[in-house]
Formats: structure tokens, sequence, C-alpha cells
């Protein structure tokens, strides 16, 4: 086997490759699944109940918030650490909204 300057094995690198591919992959994976979830959750008959409440965005974001840090908690418990990633960048952006209210 042939070593490169860091003094790795072409075997140990493809070892490593193979690992973070397999990451990207579950990553994806988990966005799909969270894309499906919330896309499945707007079609049903909750959609028209939140319509219903009449409740303006902000208040929606904190709902929304509130709900995001629940899901957090829970993968956290369950070391979905990739599931944590997903639902960090959904927090960031309700985030945003609510700071357009709080100036």
């Amino acid at each position: 086997m042939t070593k490169d300057n860091n003094n790795m094995t072409d075997e140990q690198l493809n070892k490593i490759a193979d690992q973070v591919v397999s990451k990207m992959m579950k990553l994806k994976t988990m966005e799909e699944w969270f894309k499906t979830i919330e896309s499945s959750a707007n079609r049903n008959d909750m959609e028209d109940d939140y319509t219903r409440l009449e409740l303006d965005e902000e208040a929606t974001a904190y709902g929304e918030l509130a709900k995001l840090m629940t899901l957090m908690d829970i993968c956290k418990q369950d070391e979905e650490y990739e599931k944590c990633a997903i639902i960090n960048n959904r927090i960031q952006h309700v985030n945003k909204i609510i700071k357009k209210y709080n100036k």
C-alpha cells in the first residue's frame, strides 16, 4: 500500500471517505424526512385549525420555536445529532422571524 504525505494508507483514506459519504447520506435522508413530515402535517386539518385561530406571524413563529425546541431535546436525548443539526437550522430561521418583531 502506498502512503501519502500525511502517512495514511490508501485503505485508511478510503475508510475515512466512506465514513464522510455515509454521514452526508444520513444528513440528506434526515433533511428529506423532515420535509416529508412537515409537508404531511401541512396537508391535514391542522392547517385549517391554525387558520381559524388567526394567529399573526410572530405568534406562529413562537409556536414553531417551542415545537422545534421540544424536538431538539428529544433528539439530543436519543443522541440523534444529524436530526439536531437539521432542527437547529430551522430554529435559526424561526429566530430571524421573531427578531424582526423584537426591534
